[in-house]
């Protein structure tokens, strides 16, 4: 759940931001402050779940697709961090035009973390118990 919710999150600060954009209603830009607060905190979590299981275990510290999904996700991480530290100044005036490019972005790059961090699951068979081939 730690990677499911950050996940969602962040795809429904876009959601609610291109509604923000599309109805002009505050009630969305409010919505977006609130997923992407929650989803950075969350965040925070998985990543630090992540550095641990990184740092400590040498069958994934031996990999150089491990060391980029840690890469991929602490950039993903900080632009979560900013996005919601936009926000906090001024939740509707933030959404238009950085906001919204800036859940963009971090939809992108959750989109890759995920790719790679998916490559460790299926092709390296990190985290399932078995062997890699």
């Amino acid at each position: 759940m730690l990677v499911a919710f950050p996940i969602a999150l962040t795809v429904c600060t876009f959601g609610a931001d291109l509604f923000y954009w599309w109805t002009g209603d505050p009630f969305w830009a409010r919505v977006a402050l609130w997923a992407i607060g929650a989803g950075f905190l969350m965040g925070l979590l998985a990543g630090l779940t992540g550095t641990v299981e990184l740092l400590l275990v040498p069958g994934i510290r031996s990999r150089p697709p491990s060391w980029t999904h840690f890469v991929i996700a602490m950039s993903l991480l900080s632009m979560l961090g900013a996005n919601f530290g936009l926000r906090l100044g001024g939740y509707e005036a933030a959404v238009l035009p950085f906001g919204i490019l800036l859940s963009a972005l971090c939809v992108g790059f959750t989109g890759l973390t995920g790719w790679h961090g998916g490559k460790l699951v299926f092709d390296y068979r990190l985290g399932t118990g078995g062997t890699a081939s």
